[in-house]
This record gives structure tokens, C-alpha cells and sequence, in this order.
């Protein structure tokens, strides 16, 4: 809304508005904190109300702030004060993008000093007592302590001061989605948190950190706009695994929270983990014991034979994801909705793990060809990954720049706007139903190598037989020859071929004859596998 106060200033009563801004806010911008110069930034200040004119704020020079006029135009929020807090967000998530993850509540905990210290305490069967010496209070506190009538945990429920509080990012890794923003207004416009946050505890040292693993958006948002206390509800020495489970089941089956697939893997591969544990306890083995296979872990779990076949695979799903050698990482967006990175989570799920990831359990124990490189699991996560980064490094490093990342390409190359090639081939050759088609050729490659050298393999196991350096100079070969073809550099294909969403059958026709299942020419001619592998 324009502002009446600011209109009837002459152009030196405006300009004495910004000194006096400028000097209030030490020199920096309302909104991204960084310093303003009144000299050099002249024609790029803004002067806006902090407390919106529609949300009752004033119209006079004690409801004004001075920003960057490119922070102001792009801000998150029409409060300024609110703008700021989201701004701080997205600061957080640049300065993670080098770690290739998003913030979770431990990075906001430590933005505002929390998660330090642990809580002295005295425990009876239905009686907390309990002092806040690291905050400076030492009142002696007490509280009843509940018992679950259905899952039998004890839990007490407790203010607590942030400092006391961690997340636990084993039982919950969601990092926080964009939602976020639309908490902290929430909450800014002082309505009520209707669920607190969740955290377990131990009881056997007398002292213990709070362990949220439930409600870290709600947190993290009231964390944000300065809050320093939050009721929480704590379980006292729960089971880990019940705790997992019931996380992994609300993001999946239940669908009470939008996982990620990502997340979805990652809590999976938690559980298999702990599966494993409990079949050495239960059947009292040693605990580095691995001379047992996946089927006598489904075959234990008896009941929940679908569960563990998901959590094996999980398991190698993430393996490959969370490889520190993977190169093609950094060009996956594991949200799913960011215009940064060419590929999505979900594509990949849907090629790499579809295609090369054994779906069956193996009867092989998990030790074996451990110390000779063959065991197959381990060979088939090592090979996929080898895989993805010779893609990384024939089509992404170096080529696909993030900074200009992948929101409305074809789009903009409609409307005049050039790319450098290298990017435009990345941002086309990424799209799912062209990866799917591209990845199946490489299937092909492979598989057909081991027949022609005279050895029967099983096609669904493919990547748990060790690939020759000649397979993999052929794969390279043919990546390297895909990325050649024009197709991906052809700008009059933006409106038809790249213009939108298209089937993996659409994409197959263009590469097995040159055409689309309209007609329309994209090559000379359909490809030729034998000659791309040369």
C-alpha cells in the first residue's frame, strides 16, 4: 500500500528519512543485514513500513526501514521483520548448499545458541525432579511422570529452555521444507502452537540431552522469532527401533507427513540397520556377527517380510546416495521442488534404483566376498556409483551452472534468452522420461557385453557382477556420444520436443528412429549403440 507520508516528502526530506535510517541500522539492510552505502546504492534503497498498513502499522518515519531495493521487491513476507527471519533461512541454506543438504533443527538450534546443555535429574516411578543450573536457575523442579497405556513408554511433559534441547536426526533426518515461512507468519501473528514438539531421553546417568524427533518445523519456526523456551513432550528411555518405525510408517504408509523420498530411504536404511542389531541379540551372536543373509532377516521378522524387504533395500538405496565418493550428488535436488539442480530424487528412484538395484533379497550371507570384493551388494552400490559419476563428469561438472539452474528453460529460450551449451544439454538430457531411456541403453550395453563374452548373467542382478575396464570405457563412450548428438543444442525443438511433459515411450521412438510419434525430424536417423561405444 503506497504510503501518504512518504509522498509528501521533498526529495531532501527523504533523503535526510535514509541518513537517519541508514544510521539506526548501523548500515545495513533491514532484510539481508548486509551494509548499505548510501553513495554507491542511491538509486538501489528502498524505504517500506516494517508493520505492514494492511496488518495496522503506522504511516509516519517510527514504521519505516531502509533495504536494498532488490532485498525488498524479492522479500518472502510483506512484515519486514518476518522478511528478515526468512532471509536468515535462506542465508543458512546457501551456506549449507557446500554440504549438499538443507538445515535441520540442529543448525537453528545453533544459530540461536541452543542444544549446549544436558538436564540433572532425579527419577522415581512417577516423579521427575530436575534443575536448570546451565540456564542460571537452580529451583528444584518437579513433575509427574505418565505412563502410554499402549506402547508403555513413561514420558513427563516440560518447559524447557532451547539450550537444553538437540534434534536427533537419526530418528527424524527431514531437513526443513519450505513451509517454514509459512509457520514463522504464523506464529509471528501470535496464534497458537496446537502439537508440541516430541524428544526422548535416557535415565541411567542421572543427566541427559532432550532429543527432539517430532515437530522440528513448529520448533524451529518459534526458534526463529526468538522464542527461548518450548513445552515439550519427553519419552523416557524409549526403544529407538519403535520410535524409527513409527517415524518411517507416518512419512510412508500412514502418509501423516510429506517425506521426501529421500528421507523415506534414509529412515530405511536406519531400520535395517537396527533389524540387524536385534537379530544378533535375539539370536545371541556377536556384535560385528554378518554370517547370516537378508533372507534369515526377513525370515525372523516374521510378519513383517514386506518391512524388511523395504529396509534392505533402503539400505542400499542410500548407500549409494550418502556415498561420499558420488560425484552426481551435487546435481540431485532431494526435495524435489528446488530450480538448482537438474535432476530430481524421484527420477533417480525411479532409473538408477529402479534398473541397476537388485529388488530380491540375497540368500548369500551379508559377509560374504567381503575381503575379495565380491560381495554383491557391496559391488552393486560401488558400481552405481562409479556409474553416476561418469555421468557427473561426461554431462554435469563443469557444464551445468546452478546458478542459472533449471526454472522455465525452454521458457526463457523461447523468448530470446541464450545458454551456454554445456548447461542446456545437462538441463534437457536430465529430464526424467529422457534419463529413463538413456539409462535403459546403458543396461543394454552392459548386459549385452557379458553375453557376447560368453557369460550367462542374471539381468535383474546386472551391477552385482564386477564390470570389465573395457565395459567401462564402452559406457563412457556411449554417454560421451549421446551428449554429442544436436539434438540437445536444436533451439526450434523448445515449443514441440522439450515444450513439456512427455512418456518414456516418446522418447524411446526419437532414439530408435530419429522421429518423434508425431513426425516430427529431431535426428537423421535413430541411434546406433554399436557405434556410440567405439
Amino acid at each position: 500500500m503506497a504510503s501518504l507520508f512518504l509522498n509528501r516528502l521533498s526529495a531532501q526530506e527523504r533523503s535526510d528519512l535514509e541518513q537517519k535510517l541508514w544510521v539506526v541500522q548501523h548500515g545495513n539492510c533491514f532484510i539481508c543485514e548486509k551494509s548499505m552505502d548510501l553513495v554507491l546504492h542511491k538509486d538501489g534503497l528502498d524505504v517500506d513500513h516494517v508493520i505492514p498498513l494492511k496488518a495496522g502499522g503506522r504511516d509516519d518515519s517510527s514504521n519505516f526501514a531502509l533495504t536494498h531495493a532488490s532485498c525488498n521487491r524479492s522479500k518472502q513476507a510483506t512484515h519486514l521483520e518476518v522478511a528478515r527471519i526468512l532471509q536468515r533461512f535462506v542465508s543458512l541454506k546457501e551456506a549449507l548448499e557446500s554440504e549438499n543438504r538443507s538445515p535441520n533443527l540442529s543448525d537453528i538450534l545453533k544459530q540461536a545458541g541452543g542444544g549446549k546443555a544436558e538436564l540433572t535429574f532425579k527419577l522415581s516411578s512417577d516423579l521427575i525432579e530436575f534443575t536448570l543450573n546451565d540456564a542460571g536457575d537452580n529451583t528444584i523442579r518437579a513433575l509427574p511422570v505418565h505412563q502410554d497405556e499402549l506402547s508403555g513408554f513413561r514420558y513427563f511433559f516440560v518447559k524447557l529452555p532451547i539450550r537444553y534441547l538437540r534434534h536427533d536426526d537419526r530418528i527424524n533426518p527431514r531437513p526443513i521444507g519450505a513451509n517454514i515461512g509459512k509457520l514463522v507468519e504464523e506464529f509471528h501473528q501470535r496464534r497458537p502452537q496446537l502439537h508440541i514438539p516430541l524428544a526422548w531421553m535416557t535415565s541411567s546417568h542421572g543427566k541427559s540431552a532432550v532429543h527432539v524427533f517430532d515437530g522440528q518445523h513448529k520448533a524451529a519456526a518459534q526458534i526463529m522469532l526468538g522464542v527461548q523456551e518450548l513445552p515439550v513432550r519427553v519419552f523416557i528411555d524409549p526403544e529407538a527401533d519403535t520410535l524409527i518405525t513409527t517415524n518411517f510408517n507416518a512419512g510412508t504408509s500412514l502418509k501423516q507427513v510429506a517425506f521426501d523420498k529421500s528421507v523415506q530411504r534414509h529412515l530405511g536404511s536406519t531400520l535395517y540397520r537396527d533389524r540387524i542389531d536385534r537379530y544378533r541379540l535375539e539370536t545371541e551372536r556377536a556384535q560385528d556377527d554378518l554370517s547370516f543373509s537378508e533372507r534369515d532377516l526377513v525370515n525372523h521378522y516374521k510378519g513383517q517380510s514386506r518391512e524388511m524387504k523395504r529396509y534392505i533395500l533402503d539400505a542400499v538405496r542410500d548407500a549409494v546416495t550418502s556415498s561420499p565418493d558420488n560425484k552426481l550428488r551435487d546435481f540431485i535436488d532431494y526435495g524435489g521442488r528446488g530450480k538448482e539442480r537438474p535432476l530430481s530424487y524421484s527420477s533417480v528412484d525411479k532409473t538408477f534404483y529402479s534398473f541397476f538395484v537388485y529388488q530380491e533379497v540375497l540368500e548369500s550371507r551379508l559377509d560374504y566376498g567381503l575381503e575379495s570384493a565380491e560381495n554383491p551388494r557391496e559391488l552393486e552400490t560401488a558400481q552405481i556409483v562409479r556409474l553416476m559419476n561418469v555421468i557427473a563428469e561426461e554431462i554435469y561438472i563443469g557444464k551445468f551452472d546452478s546458478d542459472i539452474g533449471t526454472d522455465k528453460i525452454e521458457s526463457r529460450l523461447q523468448k530470446g534468452e541464450q545458454f551456454a551449451l554445456p548447461h542446456l544439454r545437462a538441463f534437457r538430457m536430465s529430464k526424467e522420461e529422457v534419463v529413463y531411456n538413456w539409462l535403459k541403453f546403458v543396461q543394454q550395453i552392459a548386459y549385452n557385453y557379458f553375453i557376447n563374452m560368453g557369460k550367462p548373467i542374471q539381468e535383474e542382478r546386472l551391477f552385482q557382477n564386477p564390470f570389465p575396464e573395457q565395459l567401462w570405457n564402452n559406457i563412457r563412450n556411449f554417454i560421451r556420444s549421446l551428449a554429442e548428438l544436436p539434438l540437445w543444442a536444436n533451439k526450434d525443438l523448445s515449443e514441440t520436443v522439450f515444450g513439456g511433459k512427455a512418456n518414456n515411450n516418446f522418447w524411446h521412438t526419437i532414439f530408435t528412429t530419429g522421429k518423434s510419434p508425431q513426425g516430427i525430424l529431431v535426428m537423421p536417423k535413430g541411434i546406433n549403440l554399436v557405434e556410440m561405444i567405439k
